[in-house]
């Protein structure tokens, strides 16, 4: 009897294994500025309000800290049916605790 041997099964197991290992992950940690994890829920956002359209193009603007909380601000492109429009998203977020407070979108050009 021949052995037949399925090594895309042992990658799939492993894959698998990989997949439910919880491991938290911060932007910091992995060398990444701290406004990937708050871009990253600005395109989000904006998927939500422009559900049927795809963000093309990601600006982090800056960031603006005051007292007990902070803005990051980003422009986004978002293409849907071949329009493009531009999208200012502004998070403010609890400074020490990062809990997102509050989100401000307003369209402009591209």
């Amino acid at each position: 009897m021949k052995i037949i041997k399925f090594p895309f099964i042992n990658i799939l197991l492993v894959g698998l294994f990989l997949m439910q290992i919880n491991i938290p992950i911060h932007a910091e940690a992995e060398g990444l500025p701290s406004y990937v994890k708050w871009g990253r829920i600005a395109m989000t956002k904006a998927q939500e309000k422009y559900p049927n359209s795809e963000v093309t193009d990601y600006l982090h603007v800056g960031k603006e800290d005051k007292k007990g909380t902070s803005v990051e601000k980003f422009k986004l492109i978002v293409k849907n049916d071949q329009k493009e429009i531009g999208v200012f998203v502004n998070l403010t977020f609890d400074t020490r605790t990062e809990r997102l407070l509050s989100v401000d979108m307003e369209e402009t050009k591209p």
